[in-house]
């Protein structure tokens, strides 16, 4: 494989009520709170169009996850089979990404009211796009 240079920035932060790891719901609709999110001034320009009552796609950084696993219990059941990262929605990957499907209910100035985020506080943002329905 050729040598790929990657480099991954924030491009802000998540300000969440979820403050541990066993508080956040395994996906947004499990009653995940509302959430700001804080865009660092230098990508304050990246938010000009991005309009209130958008859908829109969060990708985070979870910081906090295990990178070495390949295969888990899906949503933390022992019970169930293993299964590898990839055909889940677990924290722990390779590379966790995590991905967040929600409404932009404000924008004022760099803060973003969001609703539902199921992300940590403190969690870094490396992307955020609008959903497109066609």
């Amino acid at each position: 494989m050729e040598d790929i240079n990657m480099e991954l920035r924030p491009v802000g932060r998540v300000i969440s009520p979820l403050k541990r790891r066993e508080d956040c719901p395994s996906q947004g609709n499990e009653n995940a709170p509302p959430a700001e999110i804080e865009i660092f001034d230098e990508f304050a320009d990246c938010l000009d169009g991005l309009e209130a009552g958008r859908d829109i796609l969060i990708l985070t950084w979870l910081h906090l996850s295990s990178r070495d696993r390949l295969k888990v219990h899906p949503r933390g059941n022992p019970e169930a089979p293993l299964k590898g990262v990839f055909a889940t929605r677990s924290p722990n990957r390779p590379n966790p990404i995590g991905l967040h499907r929600a409404v932009l209910k404000e924008k004022e100035g760099r803060r973003l009211r969001v609703e539902p985020l199921e992300a940590l506080d403190g969690t870094p943002v490396i992307d955020i796009k609008p959903v497109i329905n066609e």
